[in-house]
């Protein structure tokens, strides 16, 4: 990767499609832009209705274009949903070089036959992350370039999807007229950006709260080991509102985001709101703690469902912690909740970077933080191919720079 490069992120979600740009200078992620739009066409992290899925990614890709004054043609697109599984497995090839250095080509050849599954014929492989290394039996190696040895082994994970997920999201892409340049686990750019290496090697639980769903990914030893998903979130917090004060689901959204508070005893009786009611055009005022009355069983009910499906992955006595990231962490009091019902530690994520410092935009972020991530460490993993290209809209600028397809060859490896 060239000093400067831009790399964009999709985040496909059931509320919000976000597309984040990042320059890449020197090494590190500048957030440049940022755009965002209503999430039509996607219900509890899956889509279904693929001309209003294209609709709200061209939106947000046009918001993003215009803030930052560039034209985007490839994007690293997020996956995400129940549909994911994780398998680990096994890689093991002989070193070519004569005189035994490990290269680029071994680790290459190596993440390759860690591909070689048997997968039933409705899956595909998304992404084979590297757990560890061995060299000559020697474990725990993360970069065995430049080594001399014999044998080369890793131990991998293999994320997997069903076709039909993938391909729906990737024709929704393609229809938005936009090139993928890679697929990554929304579980792992997330795990990038919010986890500390001492967390992801202690085990830590990663509880993302989004619109439609909420998913449970789990780190230890370094890596990520399990993930799931339950189908409640945020929109189920914005529906009861809408039952509870009997108004358009629209409203309650506003309400939510506005007067919203998942603990009553954080509430304030004299804060008031009036909500029109459905039926009627006659106002009815509320309180704060008339609202936190409906919200906070639901996101009792959400960390309740999350710490039982820990325990069901046998993972309860491992996890110790937890971290919390998604829109839905944004309302006041839900850290304290968090606690006190998971009976653990519990912190909020929140990305350091202006105009992002939003749970929200974890993911979105952190994609990027992952994509810079496995290019500096020259990974082969087939999630990195090459960088969004950066195109201006001036006749002179519009050409990409000669050469530079040949430069980043050197950088991504493609396995799918």
């Amino acid at each position: 990767m060239s000093n400067s490069d831009i790399i964009v992120s999709l985040d496909i979600g059931t509320s919000k499609v976000r597309a984040i740009i990042g320059e890449v200078t020197n090494g590190a992620i500048n957030i440049i832009g940022v755009g965002s739009a209503d999430s039509e066409g996607i219900r509890k992290g899956a889509i279904v209705d693929i001309d209003q899925t294209v609709r709200s990614i061209r939106s947000a890709i046009d918001h993003a274009e215009r803030m930052v004054g560039i034209q985007i043609s490839e994007v690293f697109v997020g996956i995400q949903g129940s549909h994911i599984a994780l398998q680990t497995n096994h890689g093991v090839v002989a070193v070519s070089n004569e005189d035994r250095e490990i290269g680029e080509e071994d680790i290459e050849r190596v993440m390759q036959a860690a591909q070689v599954v048997a997968l039933p014929p409705e899956r595909e492989i998304i992404d084979v992350v590297p757990r560890q290394f061995l060299v000559d039996g020697l474990e725990g190696i993360s970069d065995p370039r430049g080594m001399i040895g014999v044998r080369l082994e890793v131990e991998a994970t293999i994320v997997t999807g069903t076709k039909t997920s993938l391909h729906n999201l990737a024709r929704c892409v393609e229809k938005a007229e936009l090139h993928t340049s890679g697929r990554i686990l929304m579980s792992l750019a997330s795990g990038s950006m919010s986890l500390t290496k001492d967390e992801k090697v202690m085990g830590t639980a990663l509880i993302e709260i989004g619109a439609g769903s909420t998913t449970i990914a789990i780190f230890e030893g370094g890596g990520l080991v399990a993930t799931s998903t339950l189908p409640v979130g945020g929109e189920h917090v914005t529906n009861d509102i809408s039952y509870g004060l009997r108004t358009h689901t629209e409203q309650a959204e506003k309400i939510k985001l506005k007067f919203g508070c998942a603990l009553v005893s954080d509430a304030a009786e004299d804060q008031k709101f009036k909500v029109m009611r459905m039926g009627s055009n006659v106002e009815k005022e509320f309180s704060q703690v008339d609202l936190a009355n409906i919200i906070e069983p639901r996101m009792q009910e959400i960390f309740h469902l999350v710490r039982q499906e820990v325990r069901r992955l046998g993972f309860g006595d491992k996890v110790n912690g937890y971290v919390l990231t998604g829109g839905a962490v944004s309302l006041p009091g839900t850290l304290s909740l968090a606690q006190h019902e998971l009976e653990s530690s519990v912190r909020i994520a929140v990305p350091d970077f202006i105009g992002v410092r939003d749970p929200a935009f974890n993911s979105g972020v952190g994609m990027l933080q992952y994509v810079l991530k496995n290019t500096r460490r020259g990974s082969t993993t087939p999630v990195v191919k090459k960088t969004a290209s950066r195109k201006a809209k001036t006749p002179a600028a519009a050409s990409p720079k000669p050469g530079m397809f040949e430069r980043l060859k050197n950088y991504f490896s493609e396995f799918i």
